[in-house]
């Protein structure tokens, strides 16, 4: 696993040095091992995730990318206890995942939200489950929904808010029962450009406000790097960790930085691992038949 070779300006710059100099003194919260994952299949078995290692610190923020197939899912399924790895481990606090429990939040893509259930009894629905009492639940949950800025929704029921909304109850829900750290697994590839960045502004105003550690994957490399402290990046075939990247962009995170040099230098190093040059390129061209007349070329060549 090479280390990412920021450009000198970047590389010199002693508030980046500081910055990931203090992150790595805090404490470990997930340490994963040698992590592998194997399923059968009519063909032998196939092996999704091979010698998976890394930590994340306490308040880090962590983006996990690759290219389609190289298991993002099947990891963050097992950091939540969703399935079972074939090898290696997963500590939390020092203590060996085997399941579900509350000291982990997941949130999914999907809207995963009882539809029978208002807001607040969707966010009160695990502390319920823990065996909190109903005013205790009632009280935590609604200080979740004030923290996603969904107080006047608090009654309304998943079928009358936005995508946006609803995944705001999500995080609330994940979030109350307090757990070490927050699990999302593209949470906002389903939401319009638009909301999608309203709800990474609303993340990482929630991050920066409680004491949470956050690993999301995504596909979308911009978001990768407008969230994450680090990048971990994944190859296929099978899943293995390609490279662990330190962003340089400073924080606090603001969208005028998209167009920064420490964005660029980042997403530049972002696209040659996720899509290397490759002899296969030209297989990849449409074989055209041209099925329009001369003379009216949109795109003449010069």
């Amino acid at each position: 696993m090479k280390p990412l070779v920021l450009p000198s300006y970047l590389d010199q710059d002693p508030a980046v040095k500081n910055r990931f100099d203090a992150l790595k003194q805090r404490d470990i919260i997930l340490d994963v091992k040698n992590l592998g994952k194997k399923f059968p299949s009519k063909n032998g078995e196939v092996t999704a995730l091979k010698d998976i290692n890394f930590v994340t610190h306490r308040r880090e923020f962590v983006c996990v990318i690759g290219p389609s197939g190289c298991g993002k899912s099947t990891l963050i399924r097992i950091l939540a206890g969703l399935e079972s790895a074939s090898s290696g481990e997963v500590l939390l606090d020092g203590k060996p995942v085997s399941g579900p429990g509350p000291d982990r939040g997941m949130v999914f893509q999907g809207y995963t939200l009882f539809p029978w259930l208002t807001v607040k009894k969707n966010v009160m629905f695990g502390l319920l489950n823990q065996g909190a009492s109903v005013v205790h639940a009632e009280s935590e949950a609604m200080q979740w929904i004030d923290l996603v800025g969904l107080e006047r929704f608090a009654d309304n029921y998943p079928d009358q808010l936005s995508g946006g909304m609803k995944q705001r109850v999500a995080i609330a829900r994940a979030l109350a029962a307090k757990p070490r750290i927050l699990l999302m697994d593209e949470p906002f590839g389903a939401l319009d450009a638009q909301t999608r960045a309203k709800m990474q502004a609303y993340l990482l105003e929630i991050w920066r406000n409680i004491d949470i550690t956050i690993l999301f994957i995504t596909h979308d490399l911009d978001e990768a790097i407008y969230l994450a402290d680090r990048i971990l990046v994944l190859k296929a075939n099978p899943g293995e960790v390609h490279e662990l990247i330190e962003v340089s962009v400073p924080r606090p995170r603001n969208p005028e930085q998209f167009i920064s040099p420490e964005f660029l230098a980042t997403r530049k190093r972002l696209d040659e691992l996720i899509h290397p040059p490759s002899e296969d390129d030209d297989d990849d061209k449409l074989n055209m038949i041209r099925f329009t007349q001369a003379g009216d070329d949109i795109e003449p060549n010069e």
